[in-house]
């Protein structure tokens, strides 16, 4: 073989030592012509699809950085790929971390960070040490979320864990889509469909800002609230600065050493409401404002009337057992009022003195308080007349004294109420009066109304002074009343301290059909007194009670003296009114008793085994000068089949203590106070007690 090969390599070198043939003219003519038809065919095919023209270089192959880079490219396998990827990606990451600190010093603050730019598409999936880049100067706006930090100047010490981006969500199905937006002002159409639908679904971030007061919690969600007739009504509670007339409760007394128990009637009713109205937002009321009593007194008893030709009320008393402890007894004395017939009632000279101070501009004070004004307005009697003062900054006459038949003109003197303005209650008050005493006349009933907040913060330098100044307006015959309205600045104890000096009742407002009840409903009885000072006072047999407690009346407790004393002012009893008061007395030989019994007291027996107690009463009429005196003997022995009436009210009394902490009650509860309230609504026309017994469901339900 390898002879053939070096033949091979002779015959080529003799080949190219030889000299080239000849030219052939005739073979060149040939191809020529071949070429030019040739060029002619591609030329004819260029004109219809001409190709990109193909890049020339006059560098040797594989010159360039580029073209280096794309032939490592193209030598790399999956796994290099993967860990340069991974290696550039952590390298970016560090360098955004450290840059913004790098140009401001060690401790200078982090820029807040802004959402990244987002694309339609699926987001690729970033290693977990990613951060979100810095906010360019100028990003599109059709790209890109910003969030907008709370505070740019506070400083952050510890960068968070930075995370993933967001992948775009799937598109909403078209019927939950919002529609689209309109046109703005300016004329720039809104998003059409698709793009709203091709826009990443991306929540941005939320960063509080900081506040120096808190939000209002959230209202308090109550299951079955709704059931309670209360669901519109619940409510998140406002910051308050509330006054409340309290004291702590009455305690126990032993009989052997204290056996007499004094005090003033006390017909008001605010405390309910304010109750009521606490309940229905949602929250427990303040302990100092519940006031047993007038929780009790809120509600209509079947009492027996008076007799015609005897004293202005009757007594009527029951003794039962009590339901938190089957060891004691609950003695009730109730008080029934004369209702005159409304052709005897005197005619009225009442002066609204109304506050149109700034804190009364809300819908449920002045607002409500007109409406009630006019609710009342539609009781009123021909020969009944009208003035209205109001007071803010200062104190002017709004109404000249009017009769009530000139609706027209009395209601244009409400409607021109406006609030603003502090709250000169002192000058409110003297010239409400003032105008009284212009309105008085032989036989007439004169009555200041005052309806405020009770937000008095202008012109009482001297409380002592004030009350001086009311008693004896009182003591000349011009009664004064107050309703409050609103919550948030209620000063309850202001308005109790006012009422009781001047011989009228205190009431809250805080829903039309409050206003209906006290200004409509029971007008007769708020507006025309039928008994003044009345005094209760009950001695106890201790051969028969060796204990005893007054539930409520702790505002309205007065010194055994006093009872016998006619200067001594006490609570007024209104046409048709009840008043009701509950004793928890311990029998003599209970398990139940609290306290061990006096080693030195002689108990006096007599008459020990036919007497309970010794109920005393005293009042005057209206205008008199001088008391008269009831007296009735209270048996031992206890009813077992107590009425509705006097179960009702044993479950508010529970119900108030219950609101209170319950320092008497034992196990009893909630539970106990429902079913007990429950089962002695009897006929409730006026769906007073159902509306109770809803709202200790209400309570049972909040947290304690």
């Amino acid at each position: 073989m390898s002879d053939d090969l070096d033949r091979l390599n002779d015959r080529l070198r003799d080949r190219l030592k030889a000299a080239p043939p000849a030219p052939d003219p005739d073979a060149r003519a040939r191809t020529l012509a071949r070429a030019m038809e040739n060029f002619d065919a591609h030329t004819e095919a260029a004109q219809e699809t001409a190709p990109e023209p193909r890049p020339t270089s006059d560098r040797p192959d594989g010159a360039g950085f580029l073209t280096g880079v794309r032939a490592m490219l193209n030598r790399l396998t999956k796994g290099p790929i993967l860990a340069a990827t991974a290696s550039a990606a952590a390298l970016g990451a560090g360098l955004m971390i450290l840059m913004p600190s790098l140009t401001g010093g060690p401790h200078a603050p982090l820029k807040a960070p802004v959402a990244p730019t987002v694309t339609p598409t699926v987001a690729p999936t970033v290693a977990p040490s990613a951060t979100v880049a810095p906010k360019p100067e100028n990003p599109p706006e059709a790209a890109t979320r910003t969030v907008a930090p709370a505070d740019p100047a506070a400083p952050v010490t510890e960068a968070a864990p930075p995370a993933a981006l967001p992948r775009a969500a799937a598109p909403m199905p078209a019927a939950s889509m919002p529609a689209a937006p309109a046109a703005d002002a300016s004329g720039a159409a809104a998003p059409s469909e698709a793009e709203a639908l091709s826009e990443p679904m991306v929540e941005p971030m939320v960063m509080p800002a900081p506040s120096a007061k808190m939000a209002a919690p959230a209202p308090v969600t109550i299951e079955g609230s709704a059931a309670f007739g209360y669901a519109d009504r619940i409510a998140p509670p406002a910051p308050t600065d509330e006054s409340f007339a309290n004291g702590p409760a009455n305690p126990v007394k032993v009989t052997a050493e204290e056996p007499v128990s004094t005090f003033s009637v006390d017909v008001d009713t605010a405390s309910w409401s304010i109750v009521r109205s606490s309940l229905a937002a949602g929250v427990l009321p303040p302990p100092e404002a519940v006031r047993v009593e007038e929780m009790v007194n809120y509600f209509p008893y079947s009492y027996p009337a008076p007799a015609a030709d005897g004293a202005p009320f009757s007594t009527s008393v029951t003794l039962f057992q009590t339901p938190w402890n089957k060891d004691t007894e609950l003695l009730r004395i109730g008080l029934q009022g004369r209702m005159p017939a409304t052709t005897d009632r005197p005619p009225l000279d009442l002066v609204f003195l109304i506050d149109t101070s700034g804190s009364m501009d809300e819908p449920a004070k002045l607002p409500l308080l007109v409406q009630s004004f006019r609710l009342m307005l539609d009781h009123l009697r021909p020969e009944d007349r009208v003035a209205i003062v109001a007071y803010a900054g200062s104190a002017g006459l709004v109404l000249e004294p009017t009769a009530a038949s000139d609706r027209a003109r009395i209601d244009a003197g409400l409607a021109a109420l406006q609030a603003g303005g502090s709250t000169a209650g002192a000058a409110g008050l003297t010239e409400a009066y003032r105008v009284a005493g212009q309105m008085k006349q032989p036989g007439h009933v004169a009555r200041v109304i005052l309806a405020t907040d009770g937000d008095f913060n202008v012109g009482i330098d001297d409380p002592q002074a004030l009350e001086a100044f009311i008693a004896k307006e009182r003591d000349s015959g011009t009664y004064l009343s107050v309703l409050g309205f609103g919550r948030g600045n209620l000063d309850d104890a202001t308005m109790q301290a006012l009422a009781q000096t001047g011989n009228g009742t205190a009431a809250y407002i805080d829903t039309a059909a409050e206003a209906q009840k006290v200004l409509s409903d029971q007008l007769t009885g708020a507006l025309f007194p039928i008994a003044d000072d009345v005094k209760v006072q009950v001695e106890f047999n201790p051969a028969t009670v060796a204990e005893y407690r007054l539930i409520g009346y702790e505002t309205r407790a007065l010194q055994r003296e006093d009872f016998n004393n006619d200067k001594v002012d006490a609570g007024e009893i209104g046409a048709g009114v009840q008043v009701t008061a509950l004793y928890e007395v311990t029998p003599l030989g209970s398990p139940a008793r609290l306290s061990d019994p006096s080693r030195y007291v002689v108990h006096q027996t007599r008459r020990s085994l036919g007497e309970l107690a010794f109920l005393k009463l005293r009042y005057k009429a209206p205008g008199a000068k001088t008391s008269e005196r009831i007296e009735e003997v209270i048996p031992p022995t206890p009813t077992l089949n107590p009425d509705d009436d006097a179960r009702f009210a044993a479950a508010i009394a529970g119900m108030g203590q219950l609101l209170t902490g319950g320092k008497y009650l034992g196990d009893w509860g909630w539970t106990e106070a429902i079913t007990l309230a429950d089962g002695a609504r009897g006929p409730d026309a006026d769906g007073y007690r159902a509306e109770a017994v809803r709202l200790m469901r209400l309570a049972a339900a909040l947290p304690h």
